[in-house]
């Protein structure tokens, strides 16, 4: 009897483990039959040890279709960034002539996050260049003319996105701001967020991504998979500026952007 039900237990989860790889498989996911396949199998011998009561799956166990989705978790998370009745010009004066980080001395201007202030995506990076820091505006040299022809692909213009740093002010030689640096400059960022309260963000970078999620991975370990930042939809991907010295990640970004427009197109609401 106890054979009969393992081979029973055994075909269930195998069923499921190929539902689950013809769904990986329309996701672009390689390897995916190995891999599901494998995790079948290692669970049935796991119920061989003799220290682990052995339990049948159940049909209805069997035959629940796979969680996970295109965007993740779609129920509604149980923290929801709170709204904020603030303007981005009350939020900018707090900000003042900021000199509250080494990096107020080597800047031209103060570079405010920049777009429309009711967009259902963000665009978040990690600190202005030399060709912001003169023109007073995010993302407008070599990797923000990338990023426009990204944003353009989706069907969208740059006015109707947001567009904005962790840091204002550039750093030295464009290297990437410390933590120190970032801290200071972060409670307005997600002041602004919580005013605009967008339906996506995209973090291009290792700082963007590790300041808004306090995430310790790297970039090329959590790209294109969504996070959450209290409620919103994050999708982490790579810096227009990295793509700029690796076109090869190029695919990769344009799959993680298609993921971001699929899934605004899935909550956009019917115009009336």
């Amino acid at each position: 009897m106890q054979n009969e039900a393992e081979h029973a237990e055994f075909l269930a989860l195998l069923k499921a483990a190929q539902e689950q790889v013809a769904y990986l498989k329309e996701l672009g996911v390689e390897g995916a039959e190995k891999q599901s396949t494998g995790a079948a199998v290692k669970k049935v011998l796991a119920s061989d040890k003799p220290e682990e009561p052995y339990a049948a799956a159940s049909p209805q166990a069997a035959a629940a279709p796979v969680s996970d989705s295109l965007f993740g978790d779609l129920s509604s998370p149980p923290l929801r960034i709170q709204k904020s009745s603030e303007t981005f010009e009350e939020i900018w004066a707090d900000i003042g002539d900021c000199t509250r980080c080494p990096l107020h001395q080597g800047r031209t201007n103060i570079v405010h996050t920049d777009g429309n202030r009711k967009a259902r995506l963000m665009f978040v990076g990690e600190a202005p260049g030399a060709d912001e820091d003169v023109q007073a505006r995010p993302f407008v040299g070599r990797a923000g003319q990338l990023l426009t022809k990204i944003i353009e692909a989706i069907g969208l213009k740059r006015e109707d996105v947001l567009i904005g740093n962790v840091n204002r002010c550039r750093p030295p030689a464009n290297r990437p701001p410390t933590p120190e640096e970032a801290s200071m400059c972060k409670p307005f960022l997600l002041r602004e967020i919580a005013a605009v309260q967008p339906e996506v963000i995209v973090v291009l970078g290792n700082t963007a991504m590790r300041n808004l999620l306090d995430l310790k991975q790297g970039i090329t370990r959590v790209r294109g998979q969504f996070q959450d930042y209290q409620g919103v939809k994050v999708m982490p991907t790579f810096h227009p500026a990295y793509l700029l010295r690796d076109p090869t990640k190029k695919k990769e970004t344009w799959e993680d952007i298609k993921k971001v427009r699929d899934y605004l197109d899935s909550t956009r609401k019917p115009e009336s």
